[in-house]
C-alpha cells in the first residue's frame, strides 16, 4: 500500500526523534562531566531556528534535513585551538570521561529501545512467530495459527503460480492430491515438487477449478509456486511487569546479536541487499504505521538498536571508531596522534557519505 503524507510524516518524526535520543546522550554525558557543548542541532542543512539560552553556551538550532543530529563539544575538532588551561575542553577531561560522552549516544538507544520494549509488553506483543523466538522460544501463547482456508493474498510476479493463472482472492482446496487447509499444508505437499508437474485444485468465486502447476526450486531444491497467503490476525500476548522487564533486557541484546550475524553474512556473501538508507527506514516505519500503534512502536524498536549497534562498530566516524582511538589511548597510556586521528575519520565520513548516497539512489529506485 503506498505511503500517504500522514505515514511519511509520522515516519520522519519517528527516526528523528531516535537521532535525537542518541545526540542527547552525547549532550547529557558532556554536560554532567563538565564540558562545553558548543551547538546542539537537530536536522541539517539551512538552519530553520536557533536559541541560546541566557548564560549557556549552547546554541540549539532546527535544520532544514530532519534526519540527522548533532552536538559539537568544545574541544573534539583537531582544528581548533586548543587551550590546555581550560577545563572545559573534551580534550581537558580524563579518559574515562570522554569514553563515557561517546559511548552515551548508542547507550541512549539501548535504553530507549528496552524501555519501549517494557511498555509494548505491558500493553500486548503482536503474536509474530519471529518475536518469540527472539525472546520467547518455549511460550507457545505467542504463537498464531496460520489462516484458514488457504486464500491467496498476492501472486508473485513471473511465478509458476501466475503463468497458471492463479489470483488473489483464490482458495486452494487440494495439492498433489492431498486436502489444504492452510499455508502449512500447501508448503509440504509443493515442497519436495520441483519441476513437477503437480495438480492443485482452487476455489474462486464458489467454484472449484483444477490447475496443473510445475512448482519453480528456490537455490535449497524446495519447490514454491510463488503466492503469498492471507496473514491471520495476530494475538496479542500481554505480560506481567517482571516478564516486561525481562523482555526490555533480553529482546534489545537478541536484536543486536541478529543484526551482528545479517552483517557478517552480508560480508561473507559480498551483497547489500538489507542496507538501507533514509528513503528505505522511512518506507520501513511508514509501512509500520499504516499496521497501528503498536507495529509503529516496534519498529522503532529494531531501529533504535541498529542504530545503536551501528554506532559500535569500530570504523572511522562512528562513535565505536572513536571509542577505539580512546582504547588505544588508555592501553597504551599516550594519545593518537591528533592528525592521523582526524584523517582516519575525515576518510570514514566519506566512505560513509558515499554508501549512503549509493543506498539512497537505490531504495528511491525501489520505491518508485
Amino acid at each position: 500500500m503506498p505511503l500517504g503524507p500522514v505515514e511519511i510524516i509520522f515516519a520522519i518524526l519517528g527516526i528523528s526523534i531516535l537521532v535525537i535520543v542518541h545526540e542527547s546522550g552525547h549532550y547529557f554525558a558532556a554536560r554532567a562531566f563538565g564540558m562545553r557543548v558548543t551547538r546542539y542541532s537537530i536536522g541539517f542543512g539551512p538552519t530553520l531556528f536557533k536559541y541560546q539560552p541566557k548564560g549557556s553556551p549552547t546554541i540549539f538550532q532546527v535544520a532544514a534535513i530532519p534526519f540527522l543530529a548533532y552536538v559539537q563539544i568544545a574541544g573534539m575538532n583537531p582544528h581548533e585551538e586548543v587551550d590546555p588551561d581550560d577545563p572545559e575542553l573534551f580534550t581537558n577531561k580524563s579518559a574515562f570521561a570522554r569514553i563515557v560522552t561517546i559511548a552515551a549516544g548508542p547507550i541512549a538507544n539501548y535504553l530507549t529501545a528496552s524501555i519501549l520494549v517494557f511498555f509494548i509488553s505491558l500493553a500486548g506483543w503482536p503474536a509474530f512467530p519471529w518475536l518469540s523466538n527472539v525472546f520467547m522460544p518455549d511460550d507457545e501463547r505467542s504463537q498464531t495459527a496460520p489462516h484458514e482456508p488457504m486464500t491467496v493474498h498476492e501472486v508473485i510476479e513471473d511465478s509458476a503460480a501466475e503463468e497458471a493463472g492463479i489470483q488473489a482472492g483464490d482458495i486452494f482446496v487440494e495439492a498433489n492430491g492431498v486436502a489444504v487447509a492452510n499455508v502449512s499444508d500447501l508448503t509440504e505437499q509443493t515442497k519436495d515438487r520441483g519441476g513437477q508437474d503437480t495438480e492443485y485444485i482452487i476455489e474462486r468465486d464458489g467454484e472449484r477449478m483444477t490447475f496443473t502447476i510445475a512448482p519453480r526450486a528456490n537455490e535449497d531444491g524446495r519447490g514454491l509456486i510463488g503466492v503469498a497467503p492471507v496473514q491471520p490476525e495476530p494475538k496479542y500476548v500481554a505480560f506481567d511487569a517482571k516478564e516486561a522487564a525481562w523482555a526490555a533486557l533480553v529482546f534489545p541484546w537478541k536484536l543486536t546479536e541478529m543484526q551482528l550475524t545479517a552483517i557478517g553474512g552480508m560480508i561473507r556473501e559480498r551483497h547489500t541487499e538489507n542496507i538501507g538508507g533514509p528513503v528505505a527506514m522511512t518506507r520501513m516505519v511508514g509501512t509500520a504505521v499504516q499496521n497501528g500503534p503498536t507495529h509503529f512502536f516496534i519498529v522503532l524498536v529494531l531501529l533504535s538498536v541498529a542504530l545503536g549497534m551501528f554506532n559500535l562498530l569500530p570504523l572511522p566516524a562512528l562513535d565505536g571508531g572513536r571509542l577505539t582511538f580512546l582504547a588505544y589511548e588508555v592501553i597504551t597510556r599516550r594519545r593518537p596522534n591528533e592528525k592521523v586521528e582526524a584523517m582516519v575519520h575525515f576518510i570514514g565520513i566519506l566512505l560513509l557519505l558515499g554508501v549512503l548516497i549509493l543506498v539512497t539512489v537505490r531504495d528511491i529506485g525501489n520505491w518508485s
